[in-house]
């Protein structure tokens, strides 16, 4: 692919975080989720702007929510985007003939995402006519169950039996611990530090599926580890069927991005794109009152003022920030210096107090990156090979892992098609590897520094099918890398006040939202945490009172999911 092409490609929004998959039962409900009324009586808003800094998902929510429980008027609100496109780190974009990209894949959760799938009931969708989102995408899983039959491959390419945890008593012992440790005492823990004293844990079936199903690292924070366990513990009886795992009909910007913003076009929401918020500025005093906002576009330099009635909503940190991509030929370059988001947030944290600290989430790429790679092929060779090697068809199997490879690489073959423009005769599946600096049981280079054919070649190893390495190769249209420095960011080992409140004390006009905010109880690399921060922001600055956020569904005070998974970790 020229380099041309790869630009095209890279400004459809940087991506999810690749495996940040939620998941739901088996036996999983009709759907309840109804529409939320408007309300009858409302203020007039005609004199108040609202301004959001970021276009991803948490933005978008917040404009949909002004607008349908507030009826705010769309014309007042305006959302800046660095880049030319809509979605944050919800992507999905490509052709045929240079192919597709998919950065990551973001998997949903019917029980644990209370909010999104509320929000969504009031968003049509733009392909079942009468629908909403909600409705379709949770019709559209319940007909592609997902049950997971090679979920872990050894370096012989022998599917494992992880039907047990493989857990010994000193691992049981240390995670039934954390879950009644306080929070309040894990600062800046990580979880290698917790089984220190078990290494064993770091061994089992469990660790290899958890780690790559939510991309957990050995040095990732304890605090979301914990958190992880305790919002998502009635799925720790079958982390290895990936039962729970809640499919869109495509990926997540034509399944999720694309109607939101279709609905909020309808109601004359002001989409600035290629417009970069470089600063703001603050009223003089102890409050925290954003004044001005300092953007950048093609056009130059150009600053807003806010009058004492409008509001400023900023996206305070982006997983996905200096992204880069490469092709068939080209290693994705590894880039981590200057993250826009990062670099506003630190910007805005030193001006006043309670703003959060970036630096534990920002400045440390080396722990933070990792790379995932979109294969697109001509036919479905390939698709098929790994179909009969699994036993399951595309969009049934979810997350398939080799656990000695060098990278830890992982592959995910979703539903065909996965993208609205994908033809018939074209497929295409996506995988990552969270150790990119290590050198490859195959081709014999850190992954980061390998071009796409070069990470495929290695993948058709792990599958020993080196025999057919020629003929797969004559189909495949491109493999795009895509190296993403900060996608592990919000992991990272923090104290407990180094991510800021939605709506920081001493706020009158500002609010936070992001995966780098302060949401108790609840697990970040979600869609979820970014639709709960948005009606957060919203509800308070605008002073709903009339509604309620759903809360966090306490699963873990529940005994029987608790026996359930107790007897799990004996199995």
């Amino acid at each position: 692919m020229k380099k041309n092409h790869l630009g095209a490609l890279l400004t459809v929004g940087a991506i999810t975080g690749a495996a940040a998959f939620a998941m739901h039962h088996t036996n999983k409900k009709k759907n309840t989720h109804k529409m939320t009324p408007l309300l009858s009586n409302y203020p007039d808003h005609s004199d108040r702007q609202v301004y959001f800094v970021g276009g991803g998902l948490a933005s978008l929510a917040g404009a949909a929510y002004l607008i349908r429980d507030c009826k705010f008027p769309g014309s007042n609100i305006h959302i800046f985007e660095g880049m030319n496109i809509l979605g944050g780190s919800n992507d999905g974009a490509g052709n045929v003939t240079n192919g597709f990209v998919c950065r990551g894949g973001r998997m949903l959760n019917e029980e644990t995402y209370e909010n999104f799938w509320e929000l969504f009931s009031s968003i049509p969708s733009l392909d079942m006519p009468g629908m909403s989102v909600t409705e379709e995408i949770l019709n559209f899983d319940h007909l592609h169950p997902t049950h997971a039959q090679a979920r872990l491959i050894d370096k012989e390419g022998v599917i494992q039996d992880v039907t047990s945890m493989g857990f010994d008593t000193q691992d049981r012992l240390l995670l039934g611990k954390l879950m009644i440790t306080p929070e309040e005492t894990l600062d800046d823990m990580t979880i290698e530090e917790w089984f220190a004293e078990s290494p064993h844990f770091f061994t089992t079936n469990f660790w290899y599926m958890w780690q790559t199903t939510f991309a957990f690292q050995k040095w990732s924070s304890l605090f979301e580890f914990k958190r992880y366990m305790e919002r998502m513990i009635f799925e720790f009886s079958r982390i290895e069927t990936l039962e729970g795992v809640t499919r869109t009909p495509y990926n997540q910007y034509d399944s999720v991005i694309l109607p939101l913003r279709t609905y909020l076009e309808g109601y004359g929401v002001n989409f600035h794109t290629n417009a970069t918020v470089t600063d703001l500025d603050f009223k003089e005093g102890r409050s925290i009152t954003v004044t001005a906002i300092h953007l950048e576009t093609s056009e130059g330099e150009e600053i807003i003022t806010l009058q004492d009635q409008d509001l400023c909503i900023m996206t305070n940190g982006c997983m996905t920030d200096s992204a880069t991509l490469g092709d068939m030929y080209t290693p994705a370059p590894y880039n981590p210096t200057n993250p826009i988001s990062g670099d506003l947030w630190a910007k805005v944290a030193a001006k006043r107090e309670g703003l959060g600290n970036p630096e534990p989430f920002f400045g440390h790429p080396d722990e933070t990156n990792w790379e995932s790679f979109t294969v697109t092929c001509k036919g479905n060779k390939l698709l098929k090979m790994i179909e009969q090697f699994s036993g399951n068809i595309p969009g049934s199997g979810a997350l398939m892992t080799f656990k000695d490879s060098n990278w830890l690489m992982s592959i995910v073959v979703a539903a065909q098609p996965h993208f609205k423009n994908q033809p018939a005769d074209t497929t295409i599946f996506w995988g990552y590897g969270l150790y990119t600096d290590k050198t490859g049981n195959y081709v014999k280079k850190a992954m980061r520094d390998c071009t796409g054919e070069e990470i495929l070649t290695e993948l058709i190893h792990h599958f020993h099918w080196e025999d057919h390495l020629d003929e797969i190769m004559a189909d495949v249209v491109n493999v795009v890398p895509c190296m993403m420095p900060y996608i592990d960011a919000q992991f990272q080992p923090r104290k407990m006040t180094d991510r800021p409140q939605v709506i920081p004390q001493g706020s009158t006009n500002f609010a936070m939202i992001s995966q780098f905010v302060e949401i108790p109880e609840d697990m970040v690399f979600t869609e979820e945490y970014s639709v709960r921060a948005a009606r957060m922001a919203i509800y308070k600055l605008m002073g709903v009172t009339d509604k309620t956020i759903c809360p966090v569904t306490p699963y873990k005070k529940d005994k029987k999911v608790l026996l359930k998974a107790l007897k799990k970790s004996y199995s």
